[in-house]
């Protein structure tokens, strides 16, 4: 679940994103987004993770020093499950999105001018040339991006789901993903076998789910398919 948010709201966000950044006529103001964009991409999640404690810790966090100025009380958000499936996803999407984004604009910018020239001519607003010629040209590429990230739905960023909850006991009911099972399993017991299965069973899944995904937009759209 928390992979297919993953990618329907990162899919959404990338394309926004290029779609902007493809209307803004300052090669050097592209540049800055595009850096300021990329950079959460490089970040390890062990150094996000000490920036989400700093927001989020139960003494001394910045998010509790607001709350706490407005009148509110503390809230201790290392036990409290609620919260952290919406906090992963914000954090999953904002580290991926500016690397995708990039791979959409990249292929926004290769679209033909032409286009774009005939749906002016026909009066379009810029909306409608986004709409009607932007999407369309992108689709191939959603669809073979959407693939792969299919083949890879069962499997979790470990740093994730293990840096940034710190690996509290409390939240495994919403942060427990067979990265983190396995890991956690193996380092108690050292079942190297149950490890071995689980990563089996991913790639094995994975596999499957893959040329399903492949063979369905093979029969809506041939030249969409991956292979």
């Amino acid at each position: 679940m928390y992979n297919l948010a993953f990618i329907i709201i990162g899919l959404v966000c990338a394309i926004l994103f290029a779609v902007i950044l493809s209307e803004i006529r300052s090669r050097k103001m592209i540049k800055i987004y595009q850096t300021s964009m990329l950079l959460p991409y490089f970040l390890s999640w062990v150094i996000i993770g000490y920036f989400v404690y700093a927001f989020l810790s139960p003494d001394k966090g910045l998010l509790n020093s607001i709350i706490t100025m407005f009148g509110g009380s503390e809230v201790n958000w290392y036990n409290e499950p609620k919260f952290w499936p919406v906090i992963l996803i914000v954090l999953g999407v904002w580290k991926s999105v500016g690397y995708s984004s990039i791979i959409y604009f990249a292929s926004i910018m290769g679209i033909n001018p032409t286009f774009y020239e005939a749906a002016m001519v026909d009066g379009a607003t810029k909306w409608q040339q986004i709409r009607h010629v932007t999407l369309p040209q992108l689709v191939p590429l959603i669809t073979i991006l959407s693939i792969l990230s299919v083949g890879n739905i069962f499997k979790a960023d470990f740093g994730l789901f293990y840096q940034v909850t710190r690996n509290s006991g409390v939240l495994y009911e919403v942060t427990s993903v067979l990265d983190t099972y396995v890991y956690n399993g193996l380092a108690n017991t050292g079942d190297i076998g149950m490890a071995a299965a689980a990563g089996l069973y991913q790639s094995v899944v994975g596999c499957v789910l893959l040329i399903v995904a492949n063979a369905i937009v093979r029969k809506l759209d041939e030249s969409s398919a991956l292979f």
